[in-house]
């Protein structure tokens, strides 16, 4: 990992922080990517100048073009994209109490954000990593996206989420040979349920109800879990086209 230069989204909070805090601990660079509102920038200067923030919505072209190139100016190249920014919605596909449908705004944008958002970071970056000299083997760098076990496992609720993930399931191995020409390799990690800020608005009773769900460990996952299992897919080149999911063999009900 030692020189590498990554750009993560949703770098300033949950399994995001945690991978960019990996990076820079491992001898990587890393600029967060995350909204001006997020604590990109408070993030970014507690781990020093191996570290940038770049605030930017993911689904501007104009922004994440900026990312991709404050990394370029900063660091001198981008090896790797990991896409952790995303958003969720638990609404029922139709409210019969209410006589209500559910609203087709917050499913374009459940849809836009974590959909389109991932393939807008990877198809910019992906132009900056075919700059790159390759190695040995053809490598010019790699592409991490985030799905969910929801992808799967979709539960009550879920449609928009479920839908979303499952879209960024769909076109990990398509993207994964449309880059392979160009030694570009691209991963799909489907984590399940993790200790993240999301989680962590919920009451004790409940995180604990939901990490018994779990068959082992039977806890809720450390972000720095997933933060590993990012450095372990860079690490290994022969990893592509792939999803893995990082769920402690959950498989969620209904």
């Amino acid at each position: 990992m030692k020189g590498m230069v990554g750009l993560v989204t949703g770098g300033a909070s949950g399994l995001g922080r945690a991978t960019v805090e990996r990076l820079v601990q491992s001898g990587a660079s890393a600029v967060i990517v995350d909204l001006p509102s997020s604590d990109g920038q408070a993030v970014a200067a507690s781990l020093g100048n191996r570290c940038a923030f770049a605030p930017a919505d993911v689904t501007s072209e104009a922004e994440v073009r900026s990312a991709v190139s404050l990394a370029k100016e900063k660091f001198g190249k981008l090896d790797l994209a990991v896409n952790c920014a995303g958003i969720a919605v638990a609404v029922k596909t139709y409210n019969f109490k209410k006589d209500l449908p559910h609203s087709l705004e917050d499913f374009q944008r459940v849809i836009n954000v974590n959909i389109a958002g991932s393939f807008n970071v990877i198809r910019l970056a992906a132009g900056e990593m075919g700059k790159n000299e390759p190695d040995a083997d053809g490598h010019r760098g790699c592409i991490i996206n985030t799905a969910s076990v929801a992808a799967f496992d979709g539960q009550v609720g879920q449609a928009a989420y479920s839908a979303s993930k499952g879209g960024i399931v769909g076109m990990t191995l398509p993207i994964a040979r449309d880059l392979a020409p160009v030694g570009i390799r691209v991963i799909t990690i489907a984590p399940g349920l993790f200790s993240t800020p999301l989680l962590a608005g919920l009451p004790e009773k409940v995180r604990s109800f939901l990490a018994r769900q779990v068959p082992f460990p039977s806890r809720l996952g450390d972000p720095a879990e997933f933060a590993h299992l990012v450095t372990c897919l860079v690490e290994n080149p022969m990893i592509n086209g792939e999803v893995i999911r990082l769920d402690g063999a959950i498989r969620m009900q209904p």
